[in-house]
């Protein structure tokens, strides 16, 4: 008598029956509706296949969280020695110093480091995560906490460890490392109002997280009375450019304004170089309040009031989660949520 096969296992992905590092093509197969090799080929050599068909697999790799394992071959321990980190830019220099404490200690542990732009877009490091993750780096660093599902569930389904930098949430993808920019906006706000100013502007770029202490901020102000707080959004990269067209903008709708708080210290450094254009004293007749307090801040003239992020801290405590989190899997270590705080710092703007 002829035995029979054994059972198909049951799908998986889709169900959350497996991680993405345990999925395979066939798995995807499955979700789909056709061939492992049609699944291989639409992934690896996609002008042999349908668009149709492309799209068709790629909705099951969305489905499942699959991803393709590049050096599985190659590498039978499945360690690359890679960690991949994500940047809105490096146009902006107030992040240097965490991408360097990161990379510097990371490179003391033996790993190489891969960076990636995202542009403040969370669609584009969506497509950057695609990429990245199917060289299956040993861990992953994203600036921020905004991402689309899509890349929710491929970090989570991928097993691979990921620190989310420069912030901090209720909602962690796995480890954090940062600082509450809604707590930034309340402070400035309690520390301008302490000084007595009433009259508030805003000059912030489009990025998640200065629109966050620019919300905060306004918020933090409505509780004490200050309800009428021009806010003006630019588009990043921040530039000195960008910050003196911001102040032009300002002044040109006739608000006069005792401070305007911008999202970055360059933003403010050109904010004060159009106010000297114009003659316009600073701060008696108008004081200026910056973020991140960059080697250059307490250099210009006036030196430039700030809040103070200590990037080499946030680098430095980043690389030791993950470092950690390599000896110690998931489940073994402790919750990783770093809280690397910041300082108010009074110069002569404000």
């Amino acid at each position: 008598m002829t035995k029979k096969p054994p059972a198909t296992p049951p799908a998986s992905g889709a169900t959350g029956t497996k991680k993405g590092s345990a999925l395979t093509l066939i798995d995807v197969a499955k979700v789909a509706g056709v061939s492992p090799i049609t699944v291989s080929r639409a992934l690896n050599r996609p002008e042999v296949v349908s668009q149709k068909m492309r799209e068709k697999v790629l909705e099951a790799v969305r489905q499942t969280g699959y991803v393709s394992n590049m050096l599985a071959g190659a590498l039978a321990s499945n360690k690359t020695r890679l960690v991949a980190i994500f940047l809105p830019t490096i146009a902006n220099s107030i992040f240097a110093e965490t991408i360097q404490a990161l990379m510097d200690r990371l490179d003391e542990a033996g790993y190489q480091t891969l960076l990636g732009l995202t542009g403040y877009s969370a669609e584009k490091e969506e497509k950057l995560l695609e990429t990245v993750l199917g060289r299956r780096p040993d861990g992953v660093v994203l600036t921020g906490t905004l991402h689309t599902e899509a890349s929710r569930q491929r970090l989570v389904q991928s097993g691979i460890p990921v620190v989310e930098a420069w912030d901090l949430s209720d909602a962690p993808l796995d480890m954090q490392v940062g600082f509450s920019h809604e707590a930034v906006g309340q402070a400035i706000a309690r520390h301008l109002l302490g000084k007595g100013y009433q009259r508030f502007s805003v000059i912030t770029l489009g990025d998640p997280r200065g629109l966050r202490r620019c919300n905060s901020l306004v918020a933090e102000l409505a509780l004490h009375g200050v309800h009428q707080v021009p806010v003006h959004v630019l588009p990043p990269p921040a530039t000195l450019e960008v910050g003196r067209e911001g102040l032009r903008q300002l002044l040109s709708t006739g608000e006069t304004p005792e401070v305007v708080v911008c999202s970055s210290d360059t933003i403010a450094q050109g904010v004060l170089a159009e106010a000297a254009s114009r003659g316009i004293l600073v701060p008696a007749g108008m004081a200026v309040m910056g973020f991140g307090d960059l080697t250059s801040a307490a250099q210009v003239y006036p030196a430039l009031s700030t809040v103070r992020v200590d990037g080499t801290h946030i680098g430095n405590q980043v690389a030791r989660a993950l470092l950690d989190r390599f000896k110690y899997p998931a489940g073994v270590a402790d919750p990783v949520q770093v809280d690397t705080g910041f300082t108010l710092v009074d110069r002569q703007s404000c």
